[in-house]
C-alpha cells in the first residue's frame, strides 16, 4: 500500500470529473489514498463586502459537493479546498502525492483551446507525475475507446534516456497487467546543410542508423526488464518524428508516458519539450509527463 496519495484536481467541469474517475481507479491499484482538490480561484476575502475568518471549509463547497456526487458509495477519498492560484497551488498540491490528475480543459479559457493552462502548468511544475485525460473524441470517431487490455507507451530518446520515466512506464504497465510498448524514434531522412564548395558527407545506411539506436533503447530497457519481469515490453524502433508516433500510438493505448524535461546549465527553469507539448495538446489516450529523476 502506498502511504501517498493520489491527487485529483477539480473545478465542476465534465473534464475534471472525467479524470476524477481516472484518479479513483488509479489510487485503488497503488491501494492509495484519493485527495480531491479544488483551488478557489477567487477568494473570499478578495470581495470587499465579505469577511471570513478561519480556512475554506470543503463541506460547503460546490464544486467538491458535485464531486462527492460523481463518487457516490466511494468512502476513501478525502476533499480539501484551497484558495489562490490554480496555476501555482496545483503543483504545490503534487509535492507530497504519488500522482496528480487533472483533465485537459477547465471551465475557463477559450473551448477551442486543447490544452488548459493550469494543466499545463501542473504538468511544467509538479514535483510528482502529471497525468492529464482528455477529452473524449480526440482523434476522430472511435478513438480513445482502448479497452482494458490496451498497453501502456513510453517515449524513450535513446541518447539520452530519463531513468524516472522508463521506471513510471514499467511500474505502470504491471500495476494494469498490460503490454509495454517503447517507442524510440530517430531521425530521418538526415538533414544536411554544406556551405558552398564543401564536399558532401558519405551516405549513411538507414537499416545500420536503426539498428544502433534499437540496440542502445534494449539497454536501456535491459534492467527493468529483469526487475518487472511480469510485463512484456516491446521495442519499436521507428523514423522520423518522435510526437507523430506516440500521438498515433496512443489511439490504442491505456496511458502514454512521456519525461518532462531536463534542467539545462542555461535554461535552469522548468521547462517541457516539443514532443511532451505535442503529445499533452493531441494524445488521445491520457497522457502522464515525469518529471526527471533529480526531481521525482
Amino acid at each position: 500500500m502506498s502511504t501517498q496519495p493520489v491527487v485529483a484536481a477539480v473545478d465542476g467541469s465534465d473534464d475534471s470529473l472525467r479524470a476524477l474517475r481516472w484518479a479513483l481507479d488509479a489510487a485503488r491499484r497503488r491501494e492509495a489514498p484519493l485527495r480531491v482538490v479544488h483551488v478557489r480561484q477567487y477568494a473570499p476575502w478578495a470581495q470587499p463586502e465579505v469577511l471570513e475568518a478561519g480556512p475554506p471549509d470543503p463541506d460547503e463547497d460546490p464544486v467538491l459537493d458535485r464531486a462527492r456526487e460523481h463518487l457516490a458509495g466511494v468512502s476513501e477519498a478525502e476533499y480539501v479546498v484551497l484558495e489562490g492560484a490554480p496555476g501555482a497551488l496545483l503543483p504545490e498540491a503534487g509535492a507530497e502525492a504519488a500522482l496528480l490528475v487533472l483533465g485537459s480543459r477547465g471551465r475557463g479559457g477559450f473551448a477551442s483551446l486543447l490544452l488548459g493552462s493550469n494543466s499545463l502548468a501542473a504538468a511544467r511544475d509538479a514535483e510528482c507525475p502529471v497525468v492529464v485525460v482528455p477529452r473524449p473524441g480526440r482523434g476522430g470517431d472511435g478513438a480513445g475507446q482502448a479497452g482494458p487490455d490496451a498497453p501502456v507507451v513510453v517515449g524513450v530518446n535513446a541518447d539520452s534516456p530519463d531513468e524516472a520515466t522508463l521506471a513510471f512506464a514499467f511500474a505502470e504497465a504491471a500495476l494494469r497487467g498490460v503490454p509495454l510498448r517503447v517507442l524510440a524514434a530517430y531521425p530521418w531522412p538526415l538533414q544536411t546543410w554544406m556551405l558552398p564548395g564543401e564536399m558532401p558527407p558519405p551516405d549513411i545506411d538507414q537499416d545500420a542508423v536503426e539498428h544502433e539506436t534499437r540496440v542502445l533503447t534494449d539497454g536501456f530497457l535491459a534492467p527493468y526488464r529483469e526487475r518487472y519481469d511480469s510485463v512484456t515490453a516491446r521495442t519499436d524502433v521507428l523514423p522520423g518524428d518522435a510526437a507523430g508516433h506516440l500521438v498515433e500510438a496512443s489511439r490504442d493505448a491505456s496511458l502514454v508516458v512521456v519525461g518532462r524535461h531536463r534542467r539545462r546549465l542555461l535554461s535552469p527553469a522548468r521547462m517541457m519539450g516539443s514532443v511532451t507539448q505535442a503529445v499533452l495538446l493531441h494524445a488521445v489516450s491520457p497522457a502522464a509527463v515525469v518529471p526527471p529523476a533529480q526531481l521525482a
